[in-house]
């Protein structure tokens, strides 16, 4: 079954996501306009600045149904600051700034420190079968905080005592602390096309 999956296309990294998605079968497009959201299946929040994308986000008036679409199940997939975009809570946040909401989390920006502390790392993600996942952090947050309905998909050693969270999933919702867009893995992406598939059956009922 084909499906669109767009990504949010006001700010930050959109040219690799678009790439990786189109390997994996779905067609995907770029979002800036409402009437662009109401035709996804899907939506990726892309890494970038956080607190930028809030102010376009507001700017554009995108953020009311793009926030209803969330709240409505559409599946989505934040990276970097895309996750930060999604959590409930964040620490650090820019004067004024807000969040999409819908993980139940608490995610700390620039968590492992300034871009000179960007790292790369072998991860296992739970729920991608295979290798672990090569994962490349640039400036990135960490969740600090995960509530009771939020799965805990992946860690690593962090920057405080023990393991630090960096991919989470609840429910249609998914986020990673790194960039999956640039490893040329392709796995996250797919868990993302095949929810959006799941979605755009369910719309769209038995057929025949």
């Amino acid at each position: 079954m084909t499906c669109r999956v767009g990504v949010l296309a006001l700010q930050g990294d959109v040219a690799e996501h678009l790439a990786a998605l189109r390997r994996c079968g779905a067609e995907a497009v770029t979002v800036r306009r409402e009437a662009e959201l109401a035709t996804v299946d899907a939506l990726v929040l892309p890494g970038g600045e956080s607190s930028a994308m809030d102010r376009l986000l507001r700017a554009t008036g995108l953020d009311v149904p793009l926030r209803g679409r969330l709240r409505d199940g559409m599946p989505a997939l934040g990276s970097c600051a895309g996750m930060i975009l999604l959590a409930d809570r964040v620490e650090g946040a820019a004067p004024g700034q807000r969040t999409l909401g819908g993980l139940d989390v608490t995610v700390r920006r620039n968590g492992f420190g300034r871009q000179v502390d960007s790292f790369e790392t072998d991860l296992v993600m739970a729920g991608l079968p295979g290798p672990a996942l090569h994962a490349v952090f640039i400036r990135a947050p960490r969740v600090v905080q995960a509530g009771p309905g939020v799965q805990v998909l992946a860690t690593v050693a962090g920057p405080v005592a023990g393991d630090t969270i960096v991919a989470v999933r609840q429910g249609a919702l998914l986020a990673t602390a790194f960039h999956p867009e640039v490893s040329g893995d392709d796995r996250v992406h797919r868990v993302l096309v095949d929810l959006a598939r799941g979605a755009r059956s369910q719309r769209e009922g038995p057929q025949g």
